[in-house]
């Protein structure tokens, strides 16, 4: 066949092939030898059955092929203009397709190959599509719901389970709502209609771009930018912005309009999701040549009504090259306005400037320009490997600068020329602010340059300053006035509701960890406070993220290099160390020109600088765990250029709170050895040590820094003690350098040096101290007084910094915390002072003896045989943290009143850390552990008591608690002891609050603790405990060594066994006593109320039995018939036997004698008179 097409079918001469309507020819007909082919263009291949036709085609030929065929191609054009805008946009829409009468819609295929249009000659089947068009019925309300892929989210395959009858039945709504969950990715759903779009007429639009300004491109050429210019592509159409020069930020400042948009759709589903707006950037070389840059897509803002337009905003859109990489930013903003009516003859729409050949932006959008001034201190370069001479080169808009060439990198890396200067018109807007672009080139041989790295600065608003103000902070003088709230909570705090805590005045040595625990807040610290010792601050933060101190770059920052654009995996190839002030030119040119802002700075003759660095290393918080018990055994490296300290033989074992308390001493050279690597490593005995985690400090922020972040400042000046100064100069140096790097005149003290002339100003020693302080080792006046100045100029306190650790293998998050700080000492300043000790503290060994000596009012738990409540009574004692140290007395058995006699010494070993009032314990987890887990406990001694049960588990009656540094005072006597005595916060005023001690203070007491238990919420009294305690050193319980319980050696005191009463063999001994109490603790009050009846009946019945006769002597009366009366002589009362009695004492004998005068008696008148009964020794009277 001479002619055929790419299927084989034949067709007429190229020759006679026509252009299509609309087209022209551009370029003849050639051989096309773009295809793997021989030199002719021919292709060879072996005809197949049933065609007769190769399927596959060599370009070189063999003796057996029995086909041949090369391609003939040429070009053809569009006509433009033939077709008008809307015919274009039909077309590129493909929205018309004349179908011819004679063509009836077949496609043609063989088995497993696609459908096509046209037969071929290995087609075996034919198919063609039937359509018809669903509407729903007008009298119904609801639009008919296909089962669509997606849009319900059904479960089809329990749907056909339905379908088939094999679920359960359940009503639709049940069924409906069960099932909803998304579908499956492989779902497939047959006999599903298609959905129409159909449109009653088109709409018109207009696009208006606004395009501005780009940035952040980075190149890897020393020109940042050649040629760029943006095109801009929505639907069918595009457009070009003009191409500009090179540019670190190309400037486009322009406006395409795109006219007579047509879109098939509705206005409001328009507005609610327009087409998208692509936007490329592009850049053309100097032959011509286009490269792609970026991409960026975003949708338009759509007005349907001109009259409520609002000029869109501008904003940044990222720009992106591949799917998640971005290469830079531009600044633009569109809006698609719908075309009306009446707005069609008005081509554009809105007017927008013409100038010079292009749309300009409106005069709403563009910006408003003034004159500025950039000043650059270009400071060095840092942390870039394998270059010869660098130098830096700054672009910003289209205005660029450079330093002279570092030509001894390695020895210092220091630019000669300290300050670049720019001036260039400047947008006022932060919306519109320029870019700023660093890039590093490299010198190499042969007049080679490469460049290093790059830095962008995306806006230059934060380096605003107004040239002429002053970063000056005055002194502000402290108040001395009290608030009256402060005053009086603090005498109630001090006169009424004070803390009946022990205030233990145990004298241990004061320590910086006293310093530490008291900034924290910490209980530890004790007594430091009312010691009169300064404190410090504790940073929860790393000190350059603290806001009062600008990150230390208030000298200058450090801007991180790179060679693409930067993002969190982008390695730093560099860093560049320098800083920018912009600032405005006066508009009129006579007035006098801003003073320049970098005129100040450290010389640079003294750079590179030798400098003792102290790493002080206190503790780490949260480490990530490292080991199979989910704790680890860290240990610190330190690492400055080729020096590394540290040994990992010091680790803290089984810790993720490790506390290191070292002090690393070091000497480097600033800036050559800037960076300061603090690492935390797992020590491992086998396998090699994990890296837990680094942090990095750049010593030469901190050097610079004008808030003196090299040493920080102490709050008291002190010449020895254990805070003294660290610095190598004393206050009134420091104050002397800060004022001269603030432009201020130096500071004049007067010769007693209690006071100061400073800026103007003259300030008295008694300002800050309104009493003479009571704190020892102090300064002199003139340095206290520099020192008080020097803090109210926001310097860096004494402080103690916590930064977060890293790791590579985790980046971005923290892997726990260390808290240090660092001291920096310049050589040429002479020697510092001497370091400060952080070693942790160690602990003291005691011993803690506990004698039990008795109980009382214990609960009875247990019933004996006579259905009586007793207990067989014994303690249990240990001390907290220490259960496998737990001891316990002998059994008191068959107590009857809760009382019990032990005489039992309990001895307990523990180790006590006085300054924080806690025991420490290091014990090893398991036998093969390699090290042993330090611990803390409070110093708490316990007390249990206990009732013993032989065939079932014992019985709690009661627990003692005491805190060894704080606990109450005890009882003198058991009836004194109370619960009220364990009260901890009790709301009462000091004076009748229960008073605590500390057992280390006091050494040794005795007395009665109350026992309780804890019922339906509440404490309750159930036993007393007579206890004697006493605390003794390692050294002393050497001298007086004593045995447990009762064993040898019992000594200190000696105990003997207590006297109990056999309960079995009591009732032989003391029934009575027995009985009594048997009976009388569980009858008393039967007994009392049967006593006070028989009392009561006895009473009544003598009174009913003497009642008759005395009633019937008292009503007979009788008469008493008796003798003349007797005359007694005088002789016979006085008579030798009676002469020495007196009438008194006789009478005291004889009531019934009256005493007369002359010892005369005279006898009574009664009814009993009988001279017998008087005078029963007299004889009878005689007629």
């Amino acid at each position: 066949m001479p002619n055929t097409d790419v299927d084989g079918q034949p067709v007429e001469a190229r020759e006679n092939v026509k252009c299509p309507q609309g087209w022209h020819v551009k370029k003849n007909w050639t051989v096309e030898l773009n295809h793997a082919v021989d030199n002719e263009g021919w292709e060879y291949g072996v005809g197949i059955q049933p065609s007769g036709l190769p399927l596959v085609w060599n370009s070189v030929e063999k003796t057996y092929y029995s086909h041949r065929r090369r391609r003939w191609a040429r070009v053809r054009w569009r006509n433009h203009g033939k077709l008008n805008l809307e015919q274009e946009t039909l077309s590129f829409l493909q929205l018309h397709h004349p179908v011819s009468t004679q063509e009836e819609g077949w496609e043609y295929g063989t088995i497993g190959s696609k459908f096509d249009l046209s037969p071929q000659p290995q087609s075996q089947f034919r198919r063609r599509c039937w359509h018809r068009r669903l509407a729903p019925n007008k009298d119904k309300g609801i639009a008919p719901i296909f089962l669509l892929e997606g849009s319900l989210g059904i479960d089809l395959k329990q749907q056909a389970e339905k379908e088939e009858g094999r679920t359960s039945s359940r009503s639709v709504n049940k069924t409906f709502r069960d099932t909803w969950r998304p579908a499956p990715e492989n779902t497939k759903l047959p006999h599903l209609p298609f959905i129409y779009c159909i449109f009653n007429k088109p709409h018109y639009y207009q696009l208006f771009c606004y395009i501005y300004q780009a940035r952040n491109l980075m190149a890897t050429q020393i020109q940042t930018f050649q040629g760029p210019f943006v095109r801009l592509v929505f639907l069918n159409h595009s457009q070009c912005t003009q191409t500009l020069r090179s540019s670190a930020a190309p400037t486009w400042a322009q406006t395409l309009i795109f006219q007579h948009l047509l879109l098939y759709e509705n206005p409001q589903d328009t507005r609610e999701s327009p087409p998208l707006v692509v936007l490329e950037l592009w850049q053309r070389d100097s032959k011509g040549k286009e490269s792609f840059w970026g991409r960026s897509m975003w949708p338009p803002v759509v007005w349907l009504d001109v009259q409520h337009r609002i000029l869109p905003p501008m904003r940044w859109h990222p720009l992106g090259k591949e799917l998640g990489e971005e290469v830079g930013e531009i600044l633009a903003s569109c809006e698609l306005i719908l075309e009306t009516e009446s707005l069609r003859r008005k081509l554009p729409i809105l007017s927008v400037p013409w100038k010079n050949g292009v749309y300009t932006l409106p005069k709403s959008m563009q910006p408003t320009l003034r004159k500025m001034a950039v000043e650059i201190l270009v400071w060095g370069l840092r942390n870039i490997k394998q270059v010869h001479s660098p130098w830096l080169l700054v672009e910003c808009w289209e205005e660029t600068v450079q330093t002279e060439p570092i030509m001894d990198f390695r020895t210092n890396p220091n630019f000669s020329q300290s300050v670049l200067f720019l001036t260039l018109f400047m947008p006022t807007e932060e919306a519109y602010a320029l870019p700023l672009v660093l890039k590093v080139v490299d010198n190499q041989d042969f007049g080679q340059q490469t460049m290093v790295g790059q830095a962008n600065i995306d806006s230059l608003q934060p380096y605003f300053c107004d040239p002429w103000a002053s970063d000056y902070v005055p002194p502000q003088l402290p108040k001395l006035s009290v608030n009256k709230h402060q005053l009086l909570d603090y005498l109630t705090e001090k006169f009424w509701f004070k803390s009946s805590k022990a205030k233990d005045e145990y004298e241990h040595e004061v320590d910086w960890w006293s310093k530490l625990f008291w900034a924290t807040g910490d209980p530890k610290s004790l007594k430091y406070k009312d010691k009169d010792y300064h404190t410090l601050k504790v940073y929860d933060c790393e000190l350059e993220a603290v806001p009062a101190f600008q990150g230390l770059q208030d000298f200058c920052q450090t801007f991180k290099l790179y060679k693409e654009q930067p993002t969190s995996y982008s390695p730093v190839v560099g860093e560049f160390k320098g800083l920018f002030r912009v600032y405005p030119f006066p508009e009129n040119p006579e007035a006098p020109q801003p003073p320049r802002q970098f005129s100040v700075w450290p010389g640079k003759d003294d750079f590179p600088q030798q400098c003792l660095v102290r790493v002080y290393v206190v503790r780490a918080i949260n480490l990530q765990p490292q080991d199979y018990n989910g704790l680890c055994d860290p240990y610190v490296i330190l690492k400055v250029g080729q020096t590394k300290l540290g040994n990992r033989n010091t680790y803290q074992p089984n810790t993720l709170d490790p506390i290191f308390g070292m002090m690393f001493e070091l000497s480097c050279t600033i800036p050559l050895e800037k960076d300061l690597e603090i690492e935390l490593y797992d020590f491992d005995l086998f396998s090699p040590d994990d890296n837990i985690g680094t942090t990095v400090i750049d010593l030469e922020n901190r050097l610079l820094s004008g808030f003196g972040a090299r040493c920080g400042l102490s709050q008291s000046y002190c010449q020895s003690g254990p805070f003294r100064w660290r610095d190598q100069v004393p206050p009134s140096f420091l104050l002397e350098h800060h004022a001269k790097r603030k432009r201020l005149p130096p500071p004049l003290f007067n010769p007693e040096g209690d006071s100061v002339f400073y800026n103007g100003k003259k300030f008295k020693l008694q300002h800050f101290e309104s009493k003479p302080p009571t704190a020892q080792y102090l300064g002199p006046k003139k340095e206290r007084l520099a020192l008080y100045l020097l803090h109210t100029q926001g310097l860096v306190p004494e402080h103690v910094e916590t930064r977060t650790l890293y790791s590579n293998s985790q980046p971005g998050i923290g892997q726990g915390k260390v808290q240090l700080w660092v001291d920096i000492f310049p050589k040429k300043l002479g020697p510092p002072g001497p370091p400060v000790n952080i070693r942790p503290r160690k602990p003291r060994r005691y011993e803690l003896r506990c004698i039990i000596w008795k109980t009382a009012d214990v609960d009875l738990k247990s019933v004996s045989l006579s259905n009586e409540k007793m207990s067989d009574i014994f303690i249990k004692g240990w001390l907290f943290g220490l259960e496998k140290d737990m001891q316990k007395t002998d059994i008191h058995y068959h107590s009857l009143n809760g009382e019990s006699s032990f005489n039992w010494r309990f001895i307990f070993t523990l180790d006590y850390l006085a300054a924080e009032q806690v025991c420490v314990l290091s014990q090893k987890d398991y036998i093969w552990s390699l090290d042993p887990t330090v611990m803390k406990f409070p110093a708490r001694l316990v007390i249990q008591v206990w009732d013993n049960n032989v065939f079932s588990t014992d019985d709690f009656l009661g627990v003692l608690e005491l805190d060894l540094s704080d606990m109450p005072f005890p009882a003198q006597h058991a009836k004194m002891c109370s619960i009220r005595m364990m009260d901890t916060d009790p709301k009462w005023p000091h004076f009748l609050q229960h008073k605590h001690f500390s057992l280390f203070q006091k050494k040794t007491v005795t007395g009665w603790w109350p026992c309780q238990v804890l019922e339906n919420g509440r404490w309750r009294l159930s036993g007393k405990v007579k206890m004697t305690l006493e605390i003794l050193s390692e050294k002393e319980a050497l001298i007086r060594p004593t045995g447990r319980g009762q064993s040898e050696p019992n000594q200190f005191p000696t105990l003997h066994p207590p006297l109990r009463t056999n309960t079995l063999l009591s009732w032989f001994q003391s029934p009575v006593k027995n009985f009594c109490h048997a009976f009388w603790k569980h009858y008393r009050f039967k007994i009392i109320v049967g006593s006070i009846i028989l009392i009561v009946g006895f009473m009544l019945f003598s009174f009913m039995y003497s009642a008759p006769n005395y009633l019937a002597m008292s009503w007979i009366k009788p008469a008493i018939r008796m003798n003349m009366p007797i005359k007694i002589f005088t002789n016979i009362v006085n008579s030798p036997n009676t002469s020495n009695a007196s009438s008194s004492d006789i009478t005291t004998q004889h009531p019934n004698l009256e005493p007369t005068t002359g010892h005369q008696l005279k006898l009574l008148r009664g009814p009993m008179n009988h001279l017998q009964d008087i005078f029963p020794e007299l004889p009878a009277p005689q007629d």
